[in-house]
């Protein structure tokens, strides 16, 4: 559906506050939500698989509950961004998800070490949460420090770091690595028919068709493991009716590395939020973010990630694919978005969804998250297209990408150093964000953005 369907102005479609009628809003906000369900729920399998109780362990119904607060609280993280609350939120059509940026940091974090490990991570997301919202009252501040080359490469690092995941998943999943069921034939099977589908229904498809492509690659996927007799049902069975959220679900601990790391990448998930704001007002409202906007965004970010935390769910952020999605359909009400978010609440209050979700086979879903992060990737080619590549930039850009690059594919290099260290170090996205800020700040010939905008 488009803006021209609905027979509104030009000036009404641009207008967040402008409410199109029920007949439009919902299925554009159902459409919100398909964009996004996948990679929203992405995260916490990631992290659970990493700690040993996702797919293959004995008991996955600590992972159940981690996709039913993801759903649940991305949708009250997008309330806070269309509606607002006080200073919370940008009263802009943000839908808010899961943030892959922070899976670098909270890999190392809990790999191998079981459910136990999930206390000293949900505490760390807390205390980044608080802080990442006390930094939205500095955005205007800091913008300067920002400049798309910046913004593009922290944001390429977190389509790189993770890509090795979606191959682990497609050929079997960690559990089956150094047995001959990895890499087996009719795993590549399953996560090349998601493959095939996503790019047929994104080439050929319109509309929801393609809107929706990763996750009707999901369900193309799902239907072929059905045939190969690759899904079991009992965790459907098993699960209850409604899952209320439950505080400190997965307890409190505090570790110094890990709300560290987590302070840290709120920043680098800040910078992401702002690239999201300025699009969708420049893009689609023909005017440049208010700093207000920018602030009140960014502070939703924060809060919606420590009120996440308190009930162990991940951290969240704007999700630039439904930034993508506003400038397809040429409808900024943030109403449509808020009617969006009510369903995926009552998603995450229903633990069937959830189990459901786990009955995927994980090289199915290995499939859509080869498509997704390489998606992620493409997104910052993009952002980096408009950078005046000048020598300047170009020794930046490239010592902090191979910089970053070469500690996260050679650990080892960082055995002498402390834990707490060799996790940050080891992330990819915090050094290349704080080496190229730092460099940018440091070395002469910076373009000083305020003076390219006329302030």
């Amino acid at each position: 559906m488009t803006a021209s369907a609905t027979k509104m102005t030009p000036e009404q479609a641009r207008d967040p506050d402008y409410f199109p009628g029920l007949a439009t809003a919902i299925p554009l906000g159902i459409q919100h939500v398909l964009a996004m369900f996948v990679s929203n729920m992405t995260p916490a399998i990631i992290v659970a698989g990493a700690a040993g109780f996702g797919y293959g362990s004995g008991d996955t119904s600590e992972m159940i509950y981690m996709i039913q607060m993801a759903m649940l609280f991305a949708g009250i993280a997008t309330l806070l961004q269309t509606i607002g609350f006080g200073p919370v939120g940008a009263r802009l059509p943000l839908v808010q998800g899961t943030s892959f940026a922070f899976i670098p940091i909270m890999i190392p974090i809990v790999a191998g070490k079981g459910v136990e490990a999930m206390a000293a991570l949900t505490t760390a997301a807390l205390f980044g949460g608080l802080l990442h919202a006390g930094l939205s009252f500095f955005v205007g501040k800091i913008r300067f420090a920002l400049p798309p080359m910046i913004t593009g490469l922290v944001v390429l690092m977190i389509g790189l770091s993770l890509m090795r995941i979606g191959v682990q998943y497609a050929a079997g999943g960690v559990p089956a690595i150094g047995t001959p069921a990895f890499g087996a034939w009719q795993s590549w099977l399953l996560a090349g028919v998601v493959v095939v589908t996503t790019l047929a229904l994104n080439f050929f498809g319109r509309g929801i068709w393609s809107t929706a492509a990763v996750l009707l690659g999901l369900i193309a996927g799902y239907v072929a493991a059905l045939a190969m007799g690759r899904v079991d049902f009992a965790p459907v069975a098993s699960a209850g009716l409604v899952m209320l959220p439950m505080p400190f679900h997965f307890g409190f601990a505090l570790s110094a590395s890990a709300i560290l790391g987590f302070c840290l990448t709120g920043f680098v998930s800040s910078i992401e939020s702002i690239g999201d704001v300025d699009a969708i007002c420049e893009g689609n409202a023909g005017r440049p973010a208010t700093d207000h906007e920018l602030q009140g965004a960014v502070c939703a970010d924060g809060v919606g990630t420590a009120l996440a935390a308190v009930f162990g769910a991940m951290p969240n952020t704007t999700f630039s694919q439904n930034v993508g999605l506003i400038a397809i359909t040429g409808m900024m009400s943030r109403h449509v978005v808020t009617l969006g978010a009510l369903f995926l609440i009552a998603c995450g209050l229903l633990p069937k969804v959830g189990a459901v979700i786990t009955t995927i086979p994980i090289e199915v879903l290995g499939g859509g998250v080869i498509v997704m992060f390489g998606m992620v990737a493409s997104a910052a080619t993009s952002m980096l297209a408009g950078v005046e590549w000048t020598q300047r930039n170009m020794l930046i850009f490239g010592v902090s990408l191979s910089l970053a690059l070469g500690l996260q594919l050679e650990p080892e290099a960082l055995q002498h150093l402390p834990e707490t260290l060799r996790i940050l170090l080891g992330s990819g996205v915090l050094p290349a964000a704080v080496t190229a800020v730092m460099l940018n700040l440091l070395v002469p010939g910076r373009t000083d953005v305020r003076k390219m905008q006329g302030v």
